[in-house]
């Protein structure tokens, strides 16, 4: 059961993190790659972190629980550090004047060119 349970978690980790992936390279401008790169690189990591941190405890040993612990420290450190360091490199850009991606009218198909 723990091996199903771990085989489960990483792989949805492991998808996530795909996700991520296509996100930051797909998506128009710096704020929305950041925004994919922040959520899944979090998520993703946890999912993983997760499905390790149960599988360390498969034979309950002392030293299975001082690696679960110690699993837990970072997933806390990734909780924490991740987004507070996306909303640094968020703020610098902002700062320096990236501006936001908008759609032209060209593009949304008006009927200025029709005519």
């Amino acid at each position: 059961m723990i091996d199903l349970l771990t085989i489960l978690l990483l792989s949805i980790g492991l998808f996530s993190f795909f996700s991520t992936t296509i996100g930051i390279l797909r998506f128009p401008d710096f704020y929305s790659r950041m925004h994919a790169a922040g959520k899944g690189d979090v998520f993703s990591s946890l999912l993983i972190l997760v499905g390790l941190g149960i599988y360390s405890l498969h034979h309950f040993t002392g030293a299975s629980i001082l690696v679960f612990l110690k699993i837990v420290a970072i997933s806390v450190f990734i909780f924490l550090a991740s987004p507070t360091a996306t909303h640094a490199i968020v703020d610098a850009g902002y700062e320096s004047g990236v501006k936001p991606w908008t759609k032209d009218k060209q593009e949304e198909g008006s009927d200025d060119l029709a005519t």
